[in-house]
């Protein structure tokens, strides 16, 4: 047995494990590489090598600095679609394996670091590697998991995106009292630290299967049967309904071109599927979340706890803190997300959101009118940063991954998904730009500004986004099939055409006819013929 086929030899616990943790260390490395700039900007040493600033560690050039932070953006959106379009040909499990390539080679160019021009260069190499790992794994553990657990598992996956972004402050804070900060192993050490995650996959992201859908659309049904027999850890009525569903889908499934987002963006694509606007919906949610001002409180964090009057060992030490509480949030959201649905966490979570940051933006206004009495508001105004991470983690944070992964069909999942993530790079990357002049003209009322915001997507997310929660991808497919765009023209096309293997049943009799004998077994298991 090789090296490729060993998961054969694991039980299914132990392979939906496999899958978990590596997914997990995958998302990690986006994490981690999410928010290990801030350490890095704070190190003199690495101020004075790309000449940013002086030796003491101030920074002249806000522009350039921003610039080498928001590059790795271009990169990711690069990454995420030539990734997307590898995963659509050559498999989910090969394109993680070029992405991680991809990182560890751009991690291990920005630890080696000598000029701006160094730096910049191997952010582009790491984005393409983050962009291509953060649009294959949620598609991956989408495509193994079940329809009522799907959420749910993507949510315990995304903790690792906070424990990334956890790691990398809680590091940077340690490092810092090396020779009072002033040490090339304080920003070179932080990003050297990336290569590990990125070797950790390519050591082991060959043991994995790839994903029954990838397989089937790409013609390997026998090999799809065997991984879902294996992932679920039986073949009764249930998982030979869902193999089904699958090998008919397969059958219209097509190989997209690496031109083939410019013709979504543009409204050409498959007739009747409307891929257009799935594109559309997936970038704006991913626009959306960023902007309820997450990236406001994970990058300005220490500046708002500057304002509430805290010292700098405190502020960097409730920075890390802010960034640990978001895997909190993320378990929550594991256990919600599938539960109440996606619509109810987007719209809930936006509504808490508006809440949070209207008062925020309060308790900073009152310590502006009353600077005699700023230390009595400084506790409550750190309250709610803790309670914005929660919140958003338990919700957007998870949820503007998944619903792009589980709005397109198998042969394109993984392209499809670059949408999403080029929304979240645009989103990111604009945010992080313009944070800093929203801050410098309208200081904390930017997050009255916020507020604003999150009331608007409310009517957003439920007029145009369908739910998707314990729906099989395959049927997720109707909500589609109608012309209008809104929520309720697409819940009546699912429920007069959801049914996946009946529809195809009625167009092509020849090749559901294995599925009457499934629907009969499941009657027999759930005892409705006794």
């Amino acid at each position: 047995m090789g090296y490729t086929t060993l998961w054969k030899r694991l039980s299914p616990t132990q392979l939906n494990v496999a899958i978990q943790t590596f997914s997990l260390i995958s998302i990690f490395f986006e994490g981690y590489d999410q928010g290990v700039m801030g350490g890095v900007n704070a190190s003199p040493r690495y101020v004075a090598e790309v000449g940013i600033g002086l030796p003491d560690g101030t920074v002249t050039d806000t522009v350039h600095q921003g610039g080498i932070v928001s590059v790795y953006y271009i990169g990711c959106i690069f990454g995420c679609f030539a990734g997307g379009w590898a995963a659509d040909r050559i498999g989910r499990i090969n394109g993680l394996f070029v992405g991680a390539i991809f990182a560890l080679i751009g991690g291990a160019l920005q630890a080696a670091t000598q000029s701006s021009d160094f730096i910049l260069v191997a952010r582009v190499i790491t984005g393409i590697g983050t962009g291509a790992l953060t649009g294959i794994t949620p598609v991956l553990v989408s495509e193994t998991s079940t329809a009522t657990h799907r959420g749910g598992f993507l949510g315990y996956v995304f903790i690792a995106n906070y424990l990334g972004i956890a790691v990398a402050y809680w590091i940077s804070f340690g490092l810092a009292f090396v020779d009072n900060g002033y040490s090339d192993v304080r920003w070179r050490f932080l990003l050297a630290f990336q290569c590990f995650p990125a070797l950790l996959l390519l050591a082991g992201i060959k043991l994995l299967p790839d994903s029954p859908r990838y397989l089937a659309s790409a013609g390997r049904i026998d090999d799809a049967r065997e991984v879902l027999q294996h992932v679920r850890g039986n073949y009764g009525p249930e998982v030979e309904r869902e193999f089904l569903e699958i090998a008919a889908v397969a059958k219209d499934s097509e190989k997209s071109s690496p031109l083939q987002f410019v013709k979504i963006l543009a409204g050409r694509g498959k007739p009747g599927h409307h891929l257009g606007r799935r594109a559309w919906l997936c970038l704006w949610l991913q626009i959306m979340a960023s902007w309820t001002g997450i990236t406001a409180v994970t990058a300005y964090s220490p500046v708002l706890l500057s304002a509430a009057g805290y010292d700098q060992l405190t502020q960097n030490g409730l920075a890390g803190g802010l960034s640990t509480v978001g895997i909190i949030g993320t378990i929550i959201s594991a256990q919600i997300v599938d539960r109440l649905g996606r619509r109810a966490c987007l719209i809930g979570g936006a509504f808490g959101l508006f809440v949070v940051n209207l008062v925020a933006a309060s308790v900073y206004e009152a310590s502006r009118a009353h600077p005699d009495r700023a230390s009595s508001f400084a506790p409550a105004a750190v309250a709610m940063l803790f309670l914005f991470n929660i919140c958003y983690a338990a919700t957007w944070g998870t949820v503007a991954f998944l619903i792009p992964t589980e709005i397109w069909s198998s042969d394109m999942r993984a392209q499809g998904n670059g949408f999403g993530i080029t929304g979240w790079a645009i989103g990111v990357g604009w945010t992080v730009l313009v944070n800093p002049v929203m801050f410098h003209k309208l200081e904390n009322r930017t997050y009255f500004l916020f507020a604003g915001l999150n009331l608007l997507w409310i009517p957003i997310v439920y007029l145009f986004y369908p739910e998707t929660a314990n729906r099989s991808l395959e049927s997720i497919d109707v909500l589609f099939s109608t012309d209008r765009p809104f929520i309720w023209d697409m819940e009546r096309a699912y429920r007069e055409h959801g049914d996946v293997l009946r529809e195809r049943r009625q167009s092509d009799p020849s090749v559901m006819d294995d599925a009457s004998e499934v629907d009969k077994g499941k009657e027999l298991v759930h005892g409705e013929n006794v």
